[in-house]
Parts: C-alpha cells; sequence; structure tokens
C-alpha cells in the first residue's frame, strides 16, 4: 500500500466502479417494464467504504414511472456516468500523482 490517500483513493474508486456497473444496468433495463433505477449512496457508500465494506444498493425515489413501470431516465443516468468518469479521472490522476512521487523518491535516494 503506497499511504493513506492512495489507499482512500484505491476506496473512493472502488465506489465509483460500483456506481459505474448500476448507471449501466439501468441504462441497458431502460426498456424493461417494470424495471426500477438503483443506485449507490455515494456520500453514505464513500464513508462505508472507508470504514472497509462493500457497496450497498438502493432503489431510487422520486422519478417518474412509465405506463409500463420503469421509472429509469436516460437523461439522469447520462448525467450520472459523465459525472462518474469525471470523478474517477480525477482520483486516477491523484493516484498516478502520488506513484510519480513515491518513484522519483526512490530515484533520489539510489542516487545518493
Amino acid at each position: 500500500m503506497l499511504d493513506p490517500l492512495a489507499s482512500q483513493l484505491e476506496r473512493f474508486m472502488s465506489v465509483l466502479v460500483a456506481r459505474q456497473s448500476l448507471v449501466s444496468a439501468n441504462i441497458a433495463n431502460a426498456d424493461t417494464p417494470g424495471y426500477k433505477t438503483v443506485d449507490v449512496d455515494f456520500q453514505a457508500e464513500l464513508r462505508r467504504q472507508l470504514g472497509g465494506s462493500g457497496p450497498v444498493r438502493v432503489e431510487v425515489e422520486g422519478l417518474q414511472v412509465k405506463n409500463d413501470g420503469n421509472n429509469v431516465s436516460i437523461d439522469r443516468e447520462a448525467r450520472l456516468l459523465a459525472e462518474n468518469s469525471l470523478r474517477f479521472n480525477i482520483a486516477a490522476q491523484i493516484l498516478r500523482s502520488q506513484i510519480r512521487t513515491m518513484r522519483a523518491a526512490i530515484q533520489e535516494g539510489r542516487n545518493s
């Protein structure tokens, strides 16, 4: 393990991966009669992950239900995919930066 920040970034990215999977499933089921949108309570799940446990799916309340009982909003899901991707990319950049810093410190130690 690199350090506590890297560990937290790993858990953060784990929550993002879980959310990406659920959002993708929502989109895949956009035309499935009776399908109910599920998501991750992102803030609560992040707190749980920092404590070490896995993601919990929750049914999303307050969405418009179509005649077939389905409540997937493609606009909402597309927004969540974009938001999730942005968060994941930022976390990956921070983690890469941490690794570069450690590599530089190791290289500096070898050259001393």
